[in-house]
């Protein structure tokens, strides 16, 4: 481990605190470069930082990502702004809006979906997986109706939001191959409203397609997921978030997987796979004129993303609230590797193509894309070198 002296300490300490305010330092006294009020899903806007090609970031204020925004980790060539964002206003920006923004990150099925369904090309993949999670504990059910095993959702009503979205695509994935659960074995509700859109960032286009033959409900426009469950009229819910009724804690509901972190640690060892929902990519027209800045950026959230590593090794156990945060990082690492948050797509492929397979035998793409085809060509050689 590290040794710090008392500068450092006050430093981190200093750095512990605009994270724990949920404030992101911009390009003076702490505050956003410029206003969000143009663009309503822009939720904080920083820099720009540095000097050379002026390009517009966008993505999640991570820690992991969070030297980016601040501007410590800067662009090579570059003078980069950062707006900070949800999912799916990043979607439909990059999907069907202005595209302003040279880098973005983007909901992986989505992506697999336009790139396969609709030949979207204006941006391409950086084998960086912005966000990555185990998803067991995503199946939230009544605890009234008798589901105690995967195998229990069979003939059951199941609310879903989004249906094609990256988080529940793997859910259906996972029980599919997992546990023998087809999506064929279930009776789909689908909702308009989400009860949790605060934490799951909004539904775009790429998140509601559906397959041909598998029949899915519409629910009454005014009701979403939790209020559907609260009223017994569907028996679980598909959530990429936390639906309300179990933010709530109503004890109608629970968890599926009561202890999600042992099953989600034993599939990690049985699979090697960290799942992805979220991936950094790249505006295919400026890639192509500046062909060094695909590498500058895969270099940059690199960097960022290990001085997050030595954050929480040195002093995340002292800044943050939990109590055994230092024995998390460790049993973590010594799980999944010191880099257990990788990218590169050599380090990252099975996770991809997992994806990809998904999406193709649940029937949402045309045709099964093939892994390094949506990448951009000069960053799938790219390692990490971490430590």
């Amino acid at each position: 481990m590290a040794t710090f002296n008392r500068r450092d300490f006050c430093k981190a300490a200093s750095i512990g605190a605009v994270a724990a305010s949920g404030t992101v330092a911009g390009a003076e006294d702490g505050k956003p470069s410029a206003n969000t009020a143009d663009d309503p899903g822009v939720k904080k806007r920083t820099g720009p930082f540095g000097e050379g090609l002026p390009i517009t970031m966008a993505g999640y204020a991570y820690n992991r990502v969070r030297a980016i925004i601040e501007g410590s980790v800067k662009i090579k060539g570059c003078a980069h702004q950062f707006e900070v964002s949800g999912i799916g206003p990043m979607n439909t920006h990059a999907f069907f809006g202005p595209q302003t923004r040279a880098v973005t990150e983007l909901g992986l099925i989505p992506y697999i979906l336009a790139y396969a369904n609709d030949n979207f090309r204006d941006y391409l993949l950086l084998p960086i997986p912005a966000l990555r999670l185990f998803r067991h504990q995503s199946i939230f059910v009544r605890t009234d109706r008798g589901i105690k095993t995967p195998a229990d959702l069979r003939g059951k009503t199941v609310a879903t939001v989004g249906y094609s979205s990256s988080g529940l695509t793997h859910v259906r994935g996972i029980l599919q191959e997992e546990y023998g659960v087809s999506p064929k074995d279930i009776h789909w509700v689908s909702t308009q409203k989400d009860s949790a859109k605060n934490l799951s960032g909004g539904v775009s286009k790429y998140e509601k397609i559906r397959p041909d033959g598998l029949p899915i409900v519409d629910a009454d426009p005014e009701e979403d997921e939790s209020t559907l469950l609260i009223k017994g009229k569907v028996d679980a819910i598909l959530h990429p978030a936390e639906p309300k009724v179990f933010q709530d804690r109503n004890p109608i509901v629970a968890r599926l997987f009561t202890d999600h972190r042992s099953v989600e640690k034993a599939f990690y060892k049985r699979t090697g796979m960290f799942p992805i929902m979220h991936s950094v990519a790249i505006k295919r027209e400026v890639a192509e004129q500046n062909p060094w800045l695909a590498k500058a950026v895969f270099e940059a959230y690199s960097k960022a993303k290990q001085l997050d590593y030595e954050y929480s090794q040195s002093l995340g156990w002292v800044m943050d609230s939990l109590p055994w945060y230092g024995q998390e990082f460790e049993e973590t690492r010594e799980l999944m590797g010191e880099n257990f948050y990788p990218y590169g797509l050599q380090a990252s492929a099975s996770s991809y193509e997992t994806a990809i397979r998904y999406v193709y035998d649940q029937g949402l793409s045309k045709r099964k894309a093939s892994l390094e085809e949506m990448f951009e060509q000069s960053t799938i050689d790219l390692e990490e070198t971490i430590g």
